[in-house]
C-alpha cells in the first residue's frame, strides 16, 4: 500500500491583513479530509526569509529548504497583485532549486475578476523552469472577500469542495509518480 503524501501548502503573502490564511485553512481542512496526505503549512509570513539572496546559509533558508525537500508535493496558495504574484512567493521560490526539482506543484489562487489566475499562470512558467511539473487543475476565488462567510467557509461549499477534490486528486496521482520514480531513478538534471 502507499504510504500518505507529504503536501506543503504554501501561503504565498506576507501582506498585513492579508486573505490568503483564511483560504489556506479552508483548503488545509478539505486536504486533511481528502486522505492520504500529511499536511505541513508553509506561512511565508513566518517562514523569515532574507529578502537578498547570497550564500550565508541563513537559519531560516536551512529550515525551510528541509520541510520543503521532505515535501512530495506541493500547493501554492497565492493571491494575485497587479496581474502577478507576490514578490516574497518569488523570494521563496528563487532560494530553492533541488527541493522543487521533479515534484507536482498545484495551485489555489485568490484575488478580484481574475480570481488569481493571471498569477497562477506566471507561477507554472516558474515551476517549469526549476523542473516541477505542475497539476492541470486549480482552485480559485474570484473577488474573495464575497467568497467566504465568517466562519471562513466557501459560500459555494459543494462548487469548492468539488474543485479542490479534483486538485487534490490529480495531486496525489503525480505526487506518488514522480516520487516512486525519483526512487528508483534519481532525478538529476
Amino acid at each position: 500500500m502507499d504510504t500518505d503524501i507529504r503536501v506543503a501548502i504554501i501561503i504565498g503573502s506576507t501582506r498585513q491583513g492579508r486573505f490568503g490564511p483564511t483560504v489556506a485553512d479552508w483548503f488545509t481542512r478539505v486536504a486533511r479530509r481528502h486522505g492520504g496526505l500529511e499536511i505541513d503549512v508553509v506561512d511565508l509570513a513566518e517562514a523569515g526569509l532574507p529578502e537578498v539572496l547570497d550564500d550565508t546559509g541563513d537559519a531560516a533558508v536551512r529550515a525551510l529548504a528541509s520541510r520543503l525537500a521532505a515535501a512530495d508535493a506541493f500547493v501554492v496558495v497565492t493571491p494575485e497583485y497587479n496581474r502577478g504574484y507576490p514578490a516574497p512567493l518569488k523570494t521563496a521560490i528563487d532560494w530553492f532549486v533541488d527541493e522543487w526539482k521533479a515534484k507536482p506543484v498545484a495551485f489555489v489562487s485568490y484575488g478580484g475578476v481574475s480570481g488569481g489566475l493571471r498569477a497562477v499562470e506566471q507561477l507554472r512558467q516558474v515551476f517549469t523552469e526549476l523542473h516541477a511539473t505542475t497539476v492541470r487543475d486549480t482552485v480559485s476565488f474570484h473577488t474573495c472577500w464575497n467568497r467566504f462567510d465568517d466562519a471562513g467557509e466557501p459560500v459555494d461549499r459543494a462548487g469548492t469542495e468539488a474543485a479542490a477534490k479534483s486538485l487534490l486528486d490529480q495531486l496525489v496521482w503525480w505526487g506518488r509518480a514522480l516520487r516512486d520514480a525519483r526512487a528508483a531513478r534519481p532525478y538529476t538534471v
